[in-house]
């Protein structure tokens, strides 16, 4: 339990002008205003912020992407290349990324409590360790909800290129309304959009159904509000027949378009995103599989980032192209790392202690790199990952999103209770002060 002197000893962690600015004496937080249709058309800083996270499902290996170490004696590892960035090298897996460095950040010292895939996803993606009495939002989650737009008549939290199962971020307590819509195959189709009757028939059915709707709400009226039911009719209703619905569509788009990201189930889905983007969604996540690399681990690791650069290049340069990169945070990070020594097998193992994450955008400080990691540490593996040597300037996940929802212009120490009245804070973490805009420090 989060206890009221908890709260006021975070508060003391910021400074007078954070206080002034996040208006905590006041108790409130910082809603942008609806994205109207006019507001679409915004650019720059004055279009309200947005949110995509590109989710690494599996572990991504940081010594193969983002804080390689090929000098060092990890084992089979890939190459060094430089970046837009003054002295800063990445991987050679990397080579479009390696051109766009400036316009991000990079933080190479990630800690995470946790090192299994489930409770590693749940922790990475709530902030908050897993807990059987309780069941916690998705940052993601919490920006639909705090920054909802009554103009948008699609879905606010969408997740691209998933499937079911722990990867997709949840609205936990705040309810499953606030669940991540998913969409399989990005681009290709959204299924059940169109009826698949004519529009005199589909009058007829839905005639019926108020009927049935009708009768079961007279009789049992507390089900019937608790289940949202018509709430839920009428929100698919509007949306099946909302202009906005292109937006999942790539039609429109050049080939050429498409084939700068990607023509896979990841780069539709960056595109699609920035497409979401456009029309004000506001948390957007896109996930890449594969990165559990447990047995040759540099071919499955390359395999994923050949994926993956060319649709983070891209969606780094649009957004930028298109005035969009000041008002979106783009996010790229997984549940954990893997270890800075090979398995046996010639795979990595998990590794929640030291793994890189990037990101950049929506007001982000950009050529930000934070933390240093040791190849060394691959002799602590077997100990149990909070007794491991932490990294130079570790940053945990919950600091990382304090940093997030301060960026959005949400208070991260604003308190929510949860149905059974249990406060909880948006984050537990404390804002990376490198990467926050001078007029927020």
């Amino acid at each position: 339990m989060i206890h009221h002197h908890s709260f006021r000893n975070l508060f003391q962690r910021l400074t007078r002008r954070q206080v002034m600015q996040a208006g905590l004496g006041a108790g409130v937080s910082f809603l942008l205003p609806a994205l109207s249709a006019q507001a679409t058309q915004k650019r720059g800083q004055e279009r309200p912020k947005s949110l995509i996270v590109l989710w690494m499902a599996g572990g991504p290996s940081q010594v193969d992407s983002w804080d390689p170490h090929p000098a060092s004696a990890v084992g089979e590892t890939v190459g060094k290349i430089k970046t837009k960035l003054p002295g800063l090298e990445i991987s050679e897996l990397l080579p479009m990324m390696a051109e766009k460095m400036q316009n991000v950040s990079l933080i190479r010292s990630m800690v995470s409590k946790e090192g299994d895939h489930e409770r590693g996803t749940y922790y990475a993606q709530t902030g908050y360790l897993p807990d059987p009495s309780v069941v916690h939002p998705a940052m993601t989650a919490i920006i639909s909800k705090h920054l909802a737009d009554p103009n948008i008549e699609i879905p606010q939290h969408i997740s691209l290129a998933s499937g079911d199962g722990f990867v997709v971020p949840r609205g936990g307590f705040l309810g499953a309304e606030y669940d991540a819509f998913r969409i399989f195959d990005p681009g290709r189709n959204v299924r059940n959009m169109k009826p698949n009757v004519d529009e005199k028939r589909q009058q007829r059915r839905l005639e019926g159904l108020d009927v049935v709707s009708n009768a079961f709400r007279q009789q049992r009226p507390y089900q019937t509000s608790e289940t949202l039911h018509q709430e839920l009719v009428n929100k698919a209703l509007t949306m099946m027949t909302s202009k906005q619905l292109e937006a999942f569509s790539l039609d429109d788009e050049p080939n050429a378009t498409i084939q700068k990201y990607g023509d896979s189930r990841f780069g539709r889905g960056c595109l699609v995103a920035r497409r979401l983007v456009e029309q004000g969604v506001r948390a957007t996540q896109v996930v890449l599989q594969g990165f559990d690399t447990h047995i040759n681990n540099l071919k499955g690791q390359t395999k994923q980032f050949q994926i993956l650069d060319p649709a983070f290049a891209a969606l780094i340069s649009d957004l930028k192209d298109r005035d969009l990169l000041d008002s979106t945070i783009v996010l790229c990070m997984g549940e954990f790392g893997r270890t800075p020594r090979l398995n046996p097998l010639e795979g990595r193992d998990h590794w929640p202690m030291g793994f890189s994450c990037v990101l950049g955008g929506g007001g982000l400080r950009s050529g930000v790199v934070i933390g240093e990691t040791d190849p060394e540490a691959a002799k602590e593996e077997d100990k149990r990952v909070t007794e491991r040597t932490p990294p130079k300037n570790p940053v945990s996940i919950p600091d990382l999103y304090a940093t997030i929802l301060t960026v959005m212009g949400l208070d991260p120490y604003e308190e929510i209770q949860s149905p059974i009245g249990r406060p909880f804070m948006l984050s537990e973490g404390s804002a990376v002060e490198q990467l926050l805009p001078e007029h927020l420090i």
